[in-house]
């Protein structure tokens, strides 16, 4: 049974963090066996290398599957536990075994890992009802310098349908007007756009060019102390 919970939203599988956790490799997955209701019940878990999670719920007296675990609509006490105890262990699995990773662009990690390497800053990811949203802001006065953000392509006028990740990034008051071409460089989102530039993070600027202005961005918030 695909595992259809929300544990493993927006998280990476560290495959070295399962070994530790009591996971065994098996015809390429990673197989984790534990009782549930005091050894009433087996759960065994199956994640593959692409990070799908397959589960079953066996009852250990019959060797049998226990279907109603699996049925949205069944009610009851008992099958409630069954439930609510394998997926606290699931839950468990994600906390210890996974890395938060909000972003599908493998272009975004490479800027963030470049303002951490060059700045020492973190993501903050401030909005519980967008996890795939974060700031970064200069230590020294508390100034937001960057925001990845994930949007519709149309309201950042962009052609297409589907989300995209763009950052916003501080540019110069006297430049900022000639350098929007409503194609690479556009209108802040979300931003004061006297003060702010949003670039697209698919590829469409060169991260040389994302990482320059991401400097400048940080010099202009250092400067607004």
């Amino acid at each position: 049974m695909k595992y259809q919970g929300l544990a493993f939203k927006n998280r990476k599988i560290d495959f070295h963090k399962l070994k530790q956790y009591g996971f065994r490799q098996k015809d390429g997955s990673y197989i984790f066996n534990t009782k549930l209701k005091k050894g009433e019940f087996e759960l065994i878990l199956s994640i593959s290398q692409i990070d799908d999670l397959d589960y079953k719920i066996i009852e250990t007296s019959t060797d049998e599957e226990y279907e109603p675990a699996y049925i949205k609509n069944a009610e009851g006490k008992f099958v409630g536990e069954i439930r609510q105890e394998a997926e606290e262990i699931i839950s468990d699995i994600a906390a210890r075994c996974t890395v938060f990773t909000p972003f599908l662009s493998e272009y975004t990690y490479r800027v963030i890992d470049y303002i951490k390497e060059k700045y020492s800053d973190e993501p903050e990811y401030l909005w519980e009802k967008f996890p795939d949203n974060a700031v970064f802001r200069n230590k020294n006065n508390q100034k937001w310098y960057a925001a990845i953000l994930t949007v519709q392509r149309g309201k950042v006028g962009l052609e297409g349908d589907g989300k995209c990740e763009v950052i916003d990034l501080k540019g110069p008051l006297e430049k900022l007007a000639a350098l929007i071409d409503n194609k690479n460089f556009l209108p802040g989102y979300h931003m004061n756009k006297k003060h702010w530039i949003t670039i697209c993070l698919d590829g469409s600027v060169a991260l040389e060019e994302i990482y320059r202005r991401i400097d400048v961005s940080y010099q202009i918030a250092l400067m607004r102390s």
